[in-house]
């Protein structure tokens, strides 16, 4: 066991985790974060997704020890009540089937719209192309990013 300190969601805290653990595991099991989910474990459905640094990547194939001073933002992080724009209008469209992949969704979407403020609905189909859902709620995903980009800060 190594000792490591992480700055998640802003709060600098001292874990204890193997070198190799996915980042996921830490967050979930050594954090309690829960928010971000398990599925695929190799990095292709991108239901894990945190922002590193304001960019997406997949917490599953991401190692505690890789991490050093970059800063991590879960879903719990990403705004204090809930009142993200993604999560306002990931509420208000009824974006979510079963759920799962949805704060992995919201998470890939923070971090590109900070560079694309105003995207067209072909960037959003490729920018959000790594994450998968199986519910196939894909148009109103894309419909929630549409109305919440112009009020995403950058």
């Amino acid at each position: 066991m190594a000792t490591y300190s992480l700055t998640v969601n802003g709060i600098r805290q001292t874990v204890e985790a193997e070198p190799d653990m996915p980042l996921l595991w830490v967050l979930r099991d050594v954090l309690g974060l829960t928010g971000t989910k398990y599925a695929c474990g190799v990095g292709t459905c991108r239901a894990c997704a945190v922002l590193i640094d304001g960019e997406a990547i997949a917490s599953c194939v991401r190692t505690v020890a890789s991490i050093g001073e970059s800063a991590v933002l879960t879903i719990e992080g990403l705004s204090d009540s809930g009142d993200h724009p993604l999560q306002v209008f990931w509420q208000e469209l009824n974006v979510p089937q079963c759920g799962f992949c949805q704060a992995g969704q919201i998470m890939h979407a923070a971090g590109w719209l900070k560079s694309n403020p105003n995207p067209s609905d072909e960037d959003i189909e490729r920018m959000q192309s790594p994450n998968l859902c199986r519910c196939g709620t894909y148009p109103r995903i894309k419909e929630a990013i549409r109305k919440a980009a112009p009020h995403v800060e950058g």
